[in-house]
């Protein structure tokens, strides 16, 4: 698949999720090897309007967005994927002004789940806010037959 065609899945991808709208994500770039997004420093982050840090769960939304999509990378055929497990290690926390930035890539692909992995940072990738892992479960066409279990195991 070409990286054009990647990029437009993630903004169409993107584009449905109403909360990420309201948010004001954008995919920043994305390709074979994984997805950056950005989500703008705004008042509709902020945990705490005197300090102006960034609210925990914004940069979880990020990174369970961004993980998310990924899979759109590695995939030759849109499929729906839901977060199965969402692992975050908080590094610091996000600089209050800036905007986050969430790469995510896919490491490992199997007919069931898919394995992501990825960092949220500000200004510099090699200065991670997060480190995050997920795994998502395939539920695209041919993937799981709802009547496998009537039919018995396969031979």
């Amino acid at each position: 698949m070409s990286d054009s065609l990647i990029l437009q899945r993630t903004q169409r991808f993107l584009s449905l999720l109403r909360h990420c709208q309201v948010l004001g994500m954008r995919v920043q770039h994305a390709d074979a090897k994984g997805l950056t997004l950005c989500l703008p420093y705004s008042e509709k982050i902020i945990s705490d309007p005197e300090s102006g840090f960034v609210h925990g769960g914004a940069i979880t939304t990020l990174m369970d967005t961004t993980c998310g999509i990924s899979t759109v990378c590695a995939l030759a055929d849109l499929e729906i994927c839901p977060t199965l497990d969402l692992r975050i290690d908080y590094m610091h926390p996000a600089e209050p002004g800036h905007d986050l930035f969430g790469f995510a890539e896919c490491y490992r692909v199997t007919p069931t789940v898919i394995f992501t992995r990825g960092v949220a940072y500000q200004r510099d990738i090699e200065q991670p806010i997060a480190h995050v892992v997920g795994t998502f479960m395939r539920m695209g066409r041919g993937v799981i037959d709802p009547n496998a279990a009537a039919k018995g195991p396969s031979p």
